[in-house]
């Protein structure tokens, strides 16, 4: 099912927000755009964190999801000097149960952006259980 919602950026190529199979949400690399305006949001790494993670939450919202849902995250920057930058929004979102996640830093990345975040999640109750 492709999944596309009003509530977050739209995409800003040929592909979709989102691609749920099964109870797996794909969520395509989301930047810090507004809604709204579809220009990135001004102040730098920070805010363009925030707005892409609050894009991913709408994204998930809008097929009943929530965060919480998220198993998985890569994080792309133009530049890494900036990381912990990232990570203290990043961490506002993620408050227990953090998923794994991956960062990178690229050269370049659409519209001027300077973080770009996708995300997998798992729709549904997801049990936590203890190994050995």
């Amino acid at each position: 099912i492709i999944v596309e919602t009003s509530e977050a950026a739209g995409a800003v190529g040929p592909y979709s927000q989102a691609v749920l199979i099964n109870n797996t949400l794909y969520i395509s690399g989301t930047m810090g755009i507004d809604p709204d305006t579809n220009q990135i949001v001004p102040g730098g790494v920070q805010p363009e964190t925030r707005q892409a993670l609050e894009n991913i939450e709408a994204i998930l919202k809008s097929v009943g999801g929530t965060l919480s849902n998220v198993v998985k995250c890569t994080v792309l920057m133009t530049d890494l000097e900036k990381f912990s930058s990232m990570n203290d929004i990043y961490k506002t979102f993620f408050t227990s149960e953090e998923p794994a996640r991956a960062a990178y830093q690229v050269v370049k990345l659409p519209k001027g952006a300077q973080v770009e975040i996708e995300a997998i999640a798992v729709l549904g109750e997801i049990e936590d259980y203890e190994m050995f």
